[in-house]
């Protein structure tokens, strides 16, 4: 993938098998970015995976994204509403593929999530980044995230902190 234009779409609800793919490569590429792990994922049953993705088509509280770069996935974002604050959105799973990195693949995932949010007039968007991730981070504070509390480990037996953030949509845009 040396070049083209980066398509930001909703992932399908038959889509699964993509999803379980790429969803895993981001594991395997960068495991110490996600709360969750390659062999916790890799374990799960087929029906688990066709069920996340049908749901998410039509649970209308979920939002999952994938980017292509000439026809291939190559990032993921799965934006969903707060169980507990139907105004606050939380945003999980943040990949982009290696060869696609800096490539405005990252920002675009990030801008079609926003979106969303904002249709939906929520309030306040949540996210988890590891401290360490400098990329990430700018990121997030360019579009006007703001880390909150201290870092914390990221999971039972981790090495790496998370950091959360929020942005706030409810003032003026």
């Amino acid at each position: 993938m040396s070049g083209g234009a980066v398509l930001v779409r909703r992932l399908l609800a038959d889509e699964w098998q993509a999803y379980r793919a790429i969803r895993l490569r981001a594991l395997a590429d960068a495991p110490e970015a996600f709360g969750s792990t390659l062999a916790r994922e890799e374990a799960l049953p087929d029906d688990s995976w066709a069920t996340r993705v049908a749901k998410s088509a039509v649970s209308g509280i979920d939002c999952a994204l994938v980017a292509e770069v000439e026809g291939q996935l190559a990032g993921l974002l799965w934006a969903k509403v707060d169980a507990q604050d139907a105004g606050r959105m939380n945003l999980f799973q943040m990949w982009v593929a290696p060869q696609c990195r800096g490539r405005g693949v990252a920002a675009a995932l990030l801008d079609e999530a926003l979106g969303w949010a904002r249709t939906r007039g929520t309030r306040v968007v949540h996210l988890g980044v590891n401290s360490e991730n400098a990329g990430a981070l700018r990121l997030y504070e360019r579009a006007g995230f703001q880390p909150i509390g201290e870092p914390y480990l990221m999971r039972e037996g981790a090495a790496h902190m998370e950091q959360e953030m929020r942005l706030d949509l409810s003032g003026p845009a």
